[in-house]
């Protein structure tokens, strides 16, 4: 995943890609560059390294211009150096392309263009874009060299072109990773995100796949991959742009776990009925005789995403009694999936646009399943490829590791197995009401659970040197010590295994001895007791335990040493939403351990905010 930024208007255009690059720097921060038009020049600067490389750069080579393109990358085909930052240029110079994505066919083209001459400077698979278009080039516009150049491309691909020789135009295409361009007030921007344009419009239109924009000072026109024309709809986006700072927070994911209580009650707000007790998805799209026929729903998605699908394997089971399958959605694809008119399948993404994601939701649509998005960003292609859609809330998540959109996603599922169990009338009335009730109170709770902040510090700072961790849960909460574990690989590069406490004894106690801290989630319930001797085995052979429950801490005492281990007090909630307060302390856990030793929490190595190529 790459970032990038185009901007033409009466603004300072060097401050706007840069402010832009700074805004989606987490997708992608092993180099970036910027390109400017003035007159018929063009002029470029780039840098390895952090967007603080290439402003340094800047200040040294001042450049500016009337319109131009800004990238940061992350490394996919040639190493992050200067030479294979973006942007990059063909042969003349005059030729600037910025690309996210890859091009799968780009070492069969780059021979092609060397037998006829042309010059390549980098490794990356994007050169070869801009040597196309320059063989491409004629009298008829850069729109014409570029929808005569992507045909012959293979693969994924947002692109964003200026040419110095048909000055005042910027042409974006689509096919796979995201393109949004925001409409302003006698200015236009082009990105790969959303906060890349808040500060200066809240107008905005999402490209769509085999789509182009040819953006000049006075217009933006819509065109498919042929030239025909194309009619687009513009959406207005009610994030703030300051709610994509860090508002006095060290980091994003620290102000991103912080903003959990507001994002989960965004999510809940418009969504049931209190005088009537009923839940209310008007963006669903599939009717209630619809709903009645699914004998199966397949949860599909990737990373933090997958976690909350298992959870929501567990609520849609018990409430609305419909077999669910959790599947990757990197594999799904791939074994030939059993789906058909009573399947539905449930797409879990973030950004909706991991490509992985879209892959499974496509295999499952071309099997004429019904088919759901859950997902954060209004517009993106799930939620448009899908028939109909669960918004999650959250507003901009800045941080790689998820915190909100997680908890955001699980408040999501709640609803869906709620509306299912209603529709299928699985549930009773007085149930569903218990429920809603349960989801109301759900900020306050959560809010109160962020208290326990000060004491995963003081645990952060006993264990943060340790080699490995166990994540342990049973039930409805196994996932959730699944996801425990990520966040600690994600953002501390700590080795941290999740586990169903059950499964313990078939493996990892081989691991378990004084140098492995057990973090286990031992909530109130018919599966106490059963963690309670999980953890005595643990401590058999010498582990620390961090536990995290609502239970009375005295009910540890008999097992737990205050000398090496801890207890996490969260308040009680029904067991169908107590994963949403069992991973706050875990996510706190991980950015304080990352913190300690030193890490780069927002933007964690190798790692980037969604994945728009497979």
């Amino acid at each position: 995943m790459c970032g990038i930024i185009g901007y033409i208007g009466s603004k300072d255009v060097v401050s706007v890609l840069v402010d832009g690059l700074r805004r989606l720097e987490y997708r992608g921060y092993d180099s970036a560059g910027v390109a400017l038009v003035e007159g018929a020049h063009v002029e470029v600067r780039r840098s390895a390294g952090k967007l603080s490389r290439l402003e340094e750069v800047i200040r040294s080579h001042p450049v500016k211009g009337d319109y131009g393109l800004g990238h940061t990358r992350w490394a996919t085909h040639g190493r992050p150096t200067e030479e294979n930052a973006h942007p990059l240029r063909d042969c003349t110079g005059k030729i600037v392309v910025v690309h996210n994505g890859i091009i799968e066919n780009y070492l069969d083209l780059k021979c092609q263009l060397e037998v006829e001459g042309h010059r390549f400077e980098t490794e990356t698979d994007t050169e070869v874009v801009a040597h196309l278009v320059e063989r491409e080039t004629r009298d008829d516009g850069l729109e014409n060299a570029v929808r005569r150049a992507v045909t012959q491309l293979r693969g994924l691909f947002g692109l964003v072109l200026l040419a110095a020789d048909d000055p005042g135009k910027i042409v974006a295409v689509r096919n796979g990773p995201p393109i949004v361009l925001g409409m302003g007030d006698g200015e236009f921007l082009v990105a790969s995100d959303i906060p890349a344009v808040l500060g200066h419009t809240r107008n905005v239109v999402f490209l769509g796949d085999e789509e182009m924009a040819i953006i000049t000072r006075s217009q933006v026109e819509f065109t498919d991959f042929s030239g025909r024309a194309v009619s687009k709809l513009t959406e207005r986006i009610h994030w703030d742009p300051v709610m994509a700072e860090k508002a006095g927070y060290k980091h994003f994911m620290l102000k991103e776990i912080f903003e959990q209580p507001w994002a989960i009650q965004e999510t809940v707000l418009g969504r049931f009925s209190e005088e009537q007790g009923t839940v209310i998805l008007g963006e669903l799209n599939l009717s209630d005789t619809e709903l009645r026929k699914i004998e199966q729903v397949a949860i599909l998605a990737c990373g933090t995403s997958w976690h909350a699908g298992l959870v929501g394997k567990f609520l849609i089971e018990q409430l609305a009694r419909v077999r669910v399958d959790v599947d990757y959605g990197s594999e799904y694809r791939y074994r030939n999936p059993i789906a058909g008119g009573r399947s539905l399948a449930v797409v879990i993404t973030q950004s909706g646009e991991t490509a992985d994601t879209l892959a499974a939701l496509r295999e499952a649509q071309s099997k004429d399943a019904q088919s759901i998005a859950i997902c954060n960003v209004v517009g993106s292609m799930a939620t448009r490829d899908a028939d109909g859609t669960i918004y999650t809330h959250a507003g901009p998540e800045i941080g790689v590791a998820s915190t909100k959109a997680f908890t955001s996603q699980l408040v999501a599922l709640n609803l869906l197995a709620l509306h299912l169990a209603e529709v299928r009338e699985t549930i009773s009335a007085d149930e569903v009401q218990r429920q809603i009730e349960g989801l109301t109170q759900l900020t306050g709770l959560v809010q109160r659970t962020l208290a326990c902040d000060a004491t995963v510090a003081i645990i952060a700072k006993q264990f943060y040197r340790c080699a490995n961790f166990l994540y342990l849960g049973r039930g409805i909460n196994y996932p959730i010590a699944l996801e425990g574990a990520l966040k600690l690989k994600e953002i501390s590069y700590i080795h941290a295994e999740g586990y169903p406490a059950g499964e313990m004894k078939h493996g990892p106690i081989a691991l378990i001895d004084e140098n492995m801290p057990v973090v286990a989630l031992v909530p109130t319930g018919p599966l106490f007791n059963k963690m309670i001797g999980n953890l005595q085995e643990a401590k058999t052979r010498g582990a620390s335990i961090i536990a995290i429950t609502d239970a009375d801490p005295e009910a540890f005492s008999s097992i737990l040493d205050p000398a090496q281990d801890f207890v996490v007090s969260i308040p009680p909630a029904h067991p169908m939403l107590s994963p949403i307060l069992m991973v706050v302390p875990l996510q706190l856990l991980a950015y304080h351990i990352a913190v300690l030793r030193g890490c780069d929490v927002d933007q964690p190595r190798n790692l980037a905010k969604s994945v728009t190529v497979e």
